[in-house]
């Protein structure tokens, strides 16, 4: 099974941008997209069939061109789950799930920092997703959740550690909910293959030539529930794609 996540930074631009062409070359068999920036019936959803992918499935914030995830599948998923339940979540349309046999993938997109109310509720996320997993993979064990996270984790997954200690996206508590939920029982599947590689990002700032110059942060992850983990066969970044200031990361499970 081969499952890519990408926070495209707008459905819309991606495409505009060669999206579709990628698609067909990467080929893989589900798509978690975030950060679409677009309701369904603003999109010629022909063309993500004409791909290959009959099955597309859009959660999108209530506010228009913000925020939203999505998934894409060649084959039918025997169930989709649309939101958490939680109501501030769902309204930002952040999280959207496909059931395949027994294994669950997630698309999620976890809120950015980027001042002091988003990152009082980054925080509150952090906290409300990690007890919504938990209580999802009782029934879901062969859970994954794949998705912008919007947080380095170690120092080797960022170009800057020391300046960049007091930025949201690498504060000490947002890197101790990430020690703490994979702890809970998820591995990091990109780390898992590389332990100590370094120099691999996932998204660059726009500003200062940086993705050019790979002054990075790795801040989008496949993480994979415990029973899982034995699976997990390739996993890598795709920054040859530029569709968006992130790149796709990508997770082959046996």
């Amino acid at each position: 099974m081969k499952i890519i996540s990408y926070n495209v930074n707008g459905i819309r631009a991606a495409i505009r941008k060669g999206f579709f062409d990628w698609l067909k070359a990467a080929d893989p068999d589900v798509v978690c997209i975030q950060e679409t920036k677009a309701h369904k019936e603003q999109l010629d959803l022909h063309l993500f069939e004409e791909a290959g992918y009959a099955h597309h499935y859009w959660f999108s914030a209530k506010k228009k061109g913000y925020s939203g995830t999505a998934i894409l599948s060649k084959q039918k998923p025997d169930h989709v789950e649309y939101g958490t339940g939680i109501d501030y979540m769902d309204d930002e349309g952040r999280n959207i799930r496909a059931d395949f046999g027994d294994v669950s993938v997630m698309s999620m997109y976890l809120p950015s920092g980027t001042n002091m109310d988003r990152l009082d509720l980054k925080l509150q996320y952090m906290d409300d997703f990690q007890r919504y997993a938990d209580e999802l993979r009782k029934e879901h064990p062969k859970l994954i959740v794949c998705g912008d996270y919007n947080i380095c984790h170690r120092a080797i997954d960022i170009h800057d550690p020391v300046r960049n200690a007091k930025v949201s996206g690498f504060l000490p508590v947002e890197r101790a909910w990430i020690d703490n939920f994979i702890n809970s029982g998820f591995t990091d599947s990109f780390r898992a293959l590389h332990p100590e590689m370094p120099d691999e990002y996932s998204w660059w700032t726009y500003r200062a030539n940086a993705r050019a110059n790979n002054k990075g942060w790795r801040i989008d992850y496949n993480m994979v529930a415990e029973p899982l983990k034995d699976q997990i066969r390739r996993a890598v970044m795709l920054k040859e794609a530029k569709h968006s200031d992130h790149c796709p990361v990508l997770l082959e499970l046996e």
